[in-house]
């Protein structure tokens, strides 16, 4: 009987994601035989589209992530993973945020791609692109700054602050401003 009844909610989902999100979103690996995925859709249609919490967003997020434009940020739909860390912030209103093919990011991370400006408070700078390349691992509580690109294979150290671009790949970055700590051999 419950296996019965759990496969009759798990189609009532399906159905009802198809309404409420972006159907090329949810067919990453995470929905691939019945993965989890499909509880992160039915989380989030709670959190999300009956309270309210990231209504907007068209795909499924949790409920303390901020991101300012769903339309500017960019990544491959296997790491919908990416959105389900608590407190992590994607701030880009007039920029994008570039997500590379099985980049991992923490809790709380925070990417923006336009700070205030120093002279007024009130108004932000112009926005630069943040591009996070294939393989990157930001770790918990970081910082990424805007106009930062990271090459493929870039680990970030956990509450590091990245205040510029790095042109080598496959290397550990940490600290506050983040030097480069290690480079790791393939």
């Amino acid at each position: 009987m419950k296996k019965i009844l759990k496969k009759i909610i798990l189609k009532i989902v399906k159905l009802t994601a198809s309404v409420f999100y972006n159907k090329r979103v949810i067919k990453g690996r995470h929905f691939a035989k019945n993965g989890e995925g499909w509880l992160w859709v039915m989380r989030s249609m709670w959190r999300q589209k009956i309270l309210g919490f990231n209504r907007y967003i068209p795909w499924p997020v949790h409920h303390t992530i901020v991101i300012s434009n769903p339309d500017h940020i960019h990544f491959d739909i296997d790491d919908l993973n990416n959105f389900q860390s608590p407190g992590c912030y994607f701030q880009n209103f007039d920029a994008h945020i570039y997500i590379g093919k099985g980049t991992y990011i923490g809790p709380n991370v925070g990417i923006i791609t336009a700070n205030h400006n120093i002279l007024d408070l009130d108004t932000h700078t112009t926005g630069q692109d943040v591009i996070l390349e294939e393989g990157c691992w930001i770790g918990m509580n970081s910082v990424i700054l805007p106009g930062v690109v990271l090459k493929k294979g870039t680990i970030v150290g956990a509450g590091s602050v990245v205040t510029k671009s790095f042109s080598q790949e496959n290397i550990v970055i940490a600290g506050s401003p983040a030097k480069i700590i290690k480079k790791n051999n393939e």
